[in-house]
């Protein structure tokens, strides 16, 4: 049987998402804990790959086990007792042998989330950015001017780190929100696909501009020149969430 399930996990004891030998990942305790649950082997896919540190509040996964009897809906209780407190499949149904639950998607969002206070707060420890400087509502507005040229299909080399494996640069955003909350900002984005840190790249640099170090007008040229020198710093993998994906 093949499974459409969907998981959330807290990253922060992972090294990400995909099998890394000696390493702990989302998708070896999936493999090892669906096993226990089917009484078979099991292929897990993923949506996505994530970073170390990053976490997930919906990420798509496809559940291939030969000889598997245990129906859709009863899958996410099969398996609980043998997933770690880290890690939970809430959602399962059955999906057709030829469903790519990473190539079939049609966008993702993820969610940044920041805590924007002078004094540390230990329960946010590893599921935020804590930055203690005040964001202005000037600098807000400036980043907010800035995330407008993120919008649309533009290439996003400046916005990648070394190491993917992309076939492509090109990629479609289809909206960049900066939202100010009761105890700093949450940054959401949606998009077609996304390049390696691209999403903490652009946190960033949003950052850079709240603060004063870039303008909009030079994340505009940021974009233009396809030159990872010209954009900002990379955000730190904890405040950043795989937050829906879209079929």
């Amino acid at each position: 049987m093949n499974y459409f399930a969907k998981i959330k996990y807290l990253g922060t004891h992972f090294s990400g998402f995909q099998v890394q030998p000696g390493l702990r990942t989302v998708q070896g305790e999936l493999c090892t804990a669906l096993e226990a649950a089917l009484g078979a082997p099991c292929r897990v896919t993923g949506c996505s790959r994530t970073d170390a540190g990053v976490h997930a509040r919906e990420f798509c996964i496809k559940v291939e086990c030969d000889g598997a009897t245990v129906p859709p809906e009863k899958l996410s209780v099969a398996v609980a007792k043998f997933l770690p407190n880290d890690l939970c499949l809430f959602y399962a149904k059955e999906c057709e042998n030829d469903f790519h639950p990473r190539y079939d998607a049609k966008s993702k969002e993820y969610l940044y989330r920041i805590i924007n206070e002078r004094v540390f707060d230990p329960f946010e420890f590893e599921r935020a950015w804590f930055l203690p400087r005040e964001i202005t509502d000037e600098g807000l507005a400036s980043a907010r001017e800035a995330a407008v040229h993120f919008v649309g299909k533009k290439d996003f080399s400046a916005f990648m780190s070394e190491g993917s494996d992309a076939t492509t640069t090109v990629r479609t955003v289809h909206y960049l929100e900066i939202d100010r909350t009761e105890r700093g900002i949450d940054i959401r984005i949606c998009a077609d696909g996304f390049l390696y840190n691209m999403v903490r790249i652009i946190v960033g640099t949003l950052i850079e501009v709240i603060y004063g170090r870039k303008t909009p007008e030079d994340v505009a040229m940021a974009i233009a020149s396809g030159e990872r020198s010209r954009a900002g710093m990379t955000a730190p993998p904890e405040g950043l969430y795989l937050n829906s994906v879209n079929y």
